[in-house]
């Protein structure tokens, strides 16, 4: 394809957690410079355009079909040749990532933002060379695949730090901090050493904060994204910004920019009365935060929760960090083939003594039967445990609203 990905500046996410949302936080401040983007994140939520952004935007279904013809010959040549050696075919990741840089190459765009599918340093994405190495939070997830310990994890995640890299991390455990500094051949600029987040605080449907960045301070920004550990993504993903320009962010130009940005499935408020926000949290570190924000945003509501995970998760840790959240628990099966059966998440929830009190397979029926109970008795909804749960929540709520306007 002629390494179209060498064709604009590369940003580089990994991390445990928050990766979508710091993207997509970096991707706006740079609109907001005049820089024409791209935004590669994953799994989608609705649509699988969503996947491939230009300028903020999801790209249209005619230049996915346009890239993919214009490759698909060039990849069957490439299945054959993998084939003939014994080796699986191309997989769905690896070829969405190879047309997404065609597109974006075609467009053309100044710059990449892009967040890595699993791990970092065998991943698709990581044939692009990172000007900036971005790491969010770095904890245990995919162990089957990353390995057993957090250092293991974030060995393979430092594999996207290339020689020309300059590295940008979020808080980390001090022996994670030390395999990315190891990994590191330029500047490494951490979270708490060279900038830092302050006065920190839940403001409306959103948050505000402070930001000692590493070229100047950043005084009482607002953003419409609930959760405190959403102020430590956008602290990392401005540092981040600043590390790419080489300076730093003109007032008006964050502020615009930060009251703009938005991340669709996490700590997502899609109603007010009953309040429903949904929370794509999908492992234990992830809903550690969800429960933090839940105390910290919402004050411990008397709240209705609809759970649904995959079964390739810590179900088992997760269930620990769910345990006293909820006043009324709905279990129900996320949609899709990877989703654990909610008989099955019933049984390792009541094994680490998490209060059930409905267990419903169709997701749909459980939100619904959680919206009208939160109705009745004026509490709050909850939905979180899966991004495939909330995708598909999301995606039933905009069906909603189409048949609205059509009525």
């Amino acid at each position: 394809m002629g390494n179209p990905q060498n064709n604009y500046k590369i940003i580089h996410i990994t991390g445990t957690n928050g990766k979508t949302s710091a993207a997509r936080i970096i991707e706006r401040l740079l609109r907001e410079h005049g820089l024409r983007t791209g935004r590669l994140t994953s799994p989608h939520l609705v649509q699988f355009n969503e996947r491939i952004a230009l300028d903020g935007e999801a790209v249209s279904d005619q230049r996915i079909i346009d890239a993919y013809e214009e490759n698909e010959s060039l990849m069957g040549l490439v299945d054959a040749e993998l084939r003939e050696k014994g080796e699986e075919p191309l997989t769905f990741f690896e070829a969405m990532t190879a047309l997404a840089f065609h597109v974006f190459s075609d467009a053309p765009i100044d710059v990449l933002v892009l967040e890595v599918g699993i791990g970092g340093e065998w991943d698709a994405t990581n044939v692009a060379d990172a000007d900036i190495a971005v790491f969010t939070s770095i904890g245990l997830d995919h162990q089957k695949v990353l390995g057993n310990s957090v250092e293991e994890i974030a060995k393979t995640k430092s594999g996207i730090i290339k020689p020309k890299s300059i590295v940008v991390s979020s808080p980390q455990q001090k022996s994670v901090e030390s395999v990315l500094r190891a990994g590191a051949q330029g500047e490494f600029l951490l979270a708490d050493s060279e900038f830092r987040v302050t006065d920190v605080e839940p403001d409306g449907y959103g948050t505000r904060f402070s930001l000692d960045g590493l070229w100047q301070q950043y005084p009482s920004l607002w953003m419409p994204i609930i959760g405190q550990h959403q102020a430590e993504n956008a602290a990392t993903a401005i540092a981040a910004t600043e590390a790419f320009l080489g300076r730093g962010i003109a007032d008006e130009v964050i502020r615009s920019a930060m009251a703009d940005a938005i991340t669709p499935g996490r700590m997502q408020v899609v109603s007010k009365e009953p309040l429903v926000v949904l929370d794509g949290a999908h492992n234990a570190a992830g809903l550690a935060s969800f429960r933090a924000s839940l105390q910290w945003h919402f004050g411990s509501p008397k709240a209705i929760g609809v759970v649904g995970m995959l079964g390739d998760k810590d179900i088992w840790g997760s269930a620990r960090e769910l345990a006293g959240v909820f006043d009324h628990l709905i279990l129900t099966t996320a949609p899709g083939e990877r989703g654990l059966a909610a008989s099955e998440l019933a049984d390792v929830f009541s094994d680490e003594d998490v209060q059930i009190e409905d267990i419903e397979a169709d997701f749909w029926k459980a939100y619904e039967q959680a919206i009208r109970l939160g109705a009745e008795t004026n509490r709050p909804v909850f939905v979180t445990g899966s991004l495939y749960l909330v995708g598909a929540v999301l995606a039933k709520l905009q069906e909603q609203d189409k048949d609205d306007i059509a009525e």
